[in-house]
């Protein structure tokens, strides 16, 4: 680790947060910022959010000070819209820089996003030096953009194809990071009505659910209870239709619940995960040593099969198309696999060996490095 996180004459360092927007922005921002905070002495931390972000709420539960900017979302396509973007860039730059120079920010750090890019720009005006995290393994325009300013760039996924980029993993929560599932798991499976020593699948495609994963793991319901498997099925709040009869009496239990307030209690109880693979579910899965069925989301750019890949070639995992998600394919495939011990643990241990699980330490000490001149 680097030295205090301190300024000569005593001052806490200012460290100025740049990720709000989506799930995928702000966790990884709260991880180092609790890195950060378990410094001696700590770092006066600071988030810059909009207020049409989920930072409004995950920000302060936390903890932390959160300050709002104005958001310049940039349209997928030319439309009218697109003049207004210059303005909203330059209200937003100058109404940063102001921010910085009120914080008297060391640092500037930025995880991508529509709160990243006026921060960038309003550092290299302040010249206050950044430090860039990117979490996919496909940069978006906010982090290319940042990388061409930045003293020090981050990657999680090993190869993105960003200046500079240096692999340091994602950071997490330090519930995923100290996770012992082993354990954990007797108390897990109690917590979700499951039995103590049944193979265990668990099925989540994100906060709101997955309709594809929804609809093929239910229709496999019955061919993997009868395996003796028991599934953990999170559906999505709003996916109330989403249900499976109940089980007969003696069978492996298939429990379907809204969503999973406590994720590390979900991975405990598992032996294999049926998931999509956002960049934060591949590290977190990838720290805690669970083996996984990736589904990549079949729209955007990609990114979420790239993302996925170094995990599946290390041996950590399986990647399945959703055009090829289906209850046959989960039949053939998932139940041989949850039914064989031996082949679960060699695919945990090849995904733990693919995990990076004190990247948000790895993460702070380049912040802090570099906010002290030292990086």
């Amino acid at each position: 680790m680097t030295g205090p996180a301190a300024r000569p004459g005593g001052r806490p360092v200012s460290v100025v947060l740049a990720g709000g927007g989506t799930g995928g922005h702000i966790e990884p921002m709260l991880a180092l910022a609790d890195a950060l905070r378990r410094r001696d002495p700590a770092p006066r931390i600071t988030c810059l959010g909009t207020e049409r972000g989920m930072e409004t709420r995950l920000v302060p539960a936390r903890g932390y000070d959160l300050r709002l900017i104005p958001p310049v979302p940039l349209p997928r396509r030319p439309t009218p819209d697109l003049l207004r973007v210059p303005g909203r860039v330059r209200r937003a730059v100058a109404e940063t820089h102001a921010l910085l120079t009120e914080l008297a920010a060391d640092v500037v750090v930025g995880f991508g996003g529509y709160v990243a890019l006026p921060a960038y720009l309003a550092a290299k005006r302040a010249g206050v030096p950044v430090v860039v995290h990117e979490q996919n393994a496909l940069p978006g325009l906010a982090n290319r953009v940042g990388a061409r300013v930045a003293a020090r760039v981050a990657v999680t996924v090993p190869g993105t194809p960003l200046h500079r980029g240096e692999h340091v993993g994602m950071p997490l929560r330090s519930a995923i990071t100290t996770l012992d599932r082993a354990a954990t798991r007797p108390a897990a499976r109690a917590q979700f009505g499951l039995d103590a020593d049944r193979p265990t699948l668990l099925v989540f495609g994100g906060s709101q659910g997955a309709a594809s994963l929804n609809r093929a793991a239910v229709a496999a319901a019955d061919a993997l209870t009868a395996a003796g498997v028991q599934v953990l099925h999170a559906r999505g709040p709003k996916n109330t239709d989403v249900t499976v009869p109940p089980r007969p009496a003696g069978s492996a239990p298939y429990v379907v619940v809204d969503y999973l307030e406590r994720m590390d209690l979900a991975y405990a109880a598992a032996d294999l995960a049926l998931c999509r693979s956002g960049a934060v579910t591949v590290a977190e899965l990838s720290a805690v040593g669970l083996a996984a069925a990736f589904v990549p989301l079949p729209i955007g750019n990609g990114e979420q099969r790239r993302n996925a890949l170094p995990v599946v070639e290390a041996g950590g995992g399986l990647l399945v198309d959703d055009a090829d998600l289906s209850p046959a394919w989960i039949e053939a495939t998932l139940v041989p696999l949850l039914t064989d011990p031996a082949a679960l643990a060699g695919y945990a241990a090849h995904a733990a060996a693919a995990g990076v699980p004190d990247a948000d330490e790895r993460l702070a000490d380049i912040v802090l490095e570099v906010a002290t001149g030292d990086g």
